[in-house]
């Protein structure tokens, strides 16, 4: 996984990009109308239902625009919210807040919607000892908030990037050679580059399970498109010899039954590739 230095670079960097593509040379609509001197006030209010997220990111936000402007928090990330409530207060410059609205709401109503479903799987995932996981299928140029969203739901990240993790899918392996091939080559790159990166092998049947086992260096197995019969097969085949991840399709509705199987993992592109907004405003008080 990266470290928070690399994640807070990545999130100033989204904050700075998300400015530039909003405000430009400017925002005209508020120097026009609104003198440079006025203060006002105004509150994050929840129109919606769920689990609130990206608190903490406006506050970076609100900073990064004007470092003079006061938040008042009131409900913290992670927190179940209903329609009504009143997040935050901010205050200070009135150019300042309305220069910031955009990017704060576009960003919390996202990752709270994020935030939600997560919680949703958390909860059908209770009693068992699965954890859910995110993937890769984020929105180009927001990934670290999407992931920070899936965190503050209870779920946890998976590789970050392609470059802080090995994870050797069905092309890697038909590209390689086939599944011994991939993993021989892959352990000498990193002993030949001197890296320390956990390495994942996807297998698409038991026989794949069975191969993959017999090489050693697998941090875990992803179990993919596995039926229920073939993920507890999988699941005995490989014991205690590395951990299992099972994927593919599975929805809220087959969740519970995948995790009964016994894996460790169910990782979700529908965390953050199939969520609907949480309605949020930024309202002037």
């Amino acid at each position: 996984m990266i470290s928070k230095e690399q994640f807070d670079k990545e999130i100033a960097g989204i904050i700075a990009n998300a400015i530039r593509e909003d405000v430009g040379d400017g925002d005209h609509s508020s120097l026009a109308c609104i003198p440079e001197s006025a203060t006002g006030k105004a509150k994050l209010l929840v129109k919606d239902k769920g689990i609130i997220a990206g608190v903490e990111f406006a506050k970076m936000v609100f900073k990064y625009v004007d470092p003079n402007l006061k938040i008042e928090t009131l409900i913290e990330d992670g927190t179940p919210v209903n329609h009504g409530d009143i997040v935050f207060y901010v205050s200070g410059s009135s150019q300042s807040i309305l220069k910031s609205e955009r990017l704060v709401l576009n960003a919390m109503q996202r990752m709270s919607a994020i935030a939600t479903k997560t919680k949703q799987f958390v909860d059908l995932l209770e009693g068992t000892k699965t954890k859910i996981l995110d993937t890769r299928k984020t929105t180009p140029g927001i990934r670290a908030l999407e992931k920070w969203a899936v965190k503050i739901g209870g779920g946890e990240n998976h590789r970050f990037a392609l470059y802080d993790m090995i994870m050797l899918k069905d092309n890697h392996i038909d590209f390689a050679g086939g599944i011994t091939n991939a993993i021989n080559k892959t352990k000498q790159y990193l002993k030949d580059t001197n890296r320390d990166l956990k390495i994942i092998v996807e297998a698409r049947n038991l026989a794949e399970i069975e191969e993959i086992l017999q090489s050693d260096g697998v941090y875990r197995i992803l179990i993919d498109n596995f039926n229920y019969e073939d993920t507890r097969k999988a699941v005995a085949l490989i014991g205690d010899t590395c951990l299992t991840e099972s994927s593919g399709g599975i929805t809220e509705k087959t969740i519970r039954k995948y995790a009964d199987c016994g894996v460790d993992y169910i990782s979700s592109g529908a965390l953050t590739h199939s969520v609907y907004n949480m309605d949020l405003s930024l309202k002037a008080v």
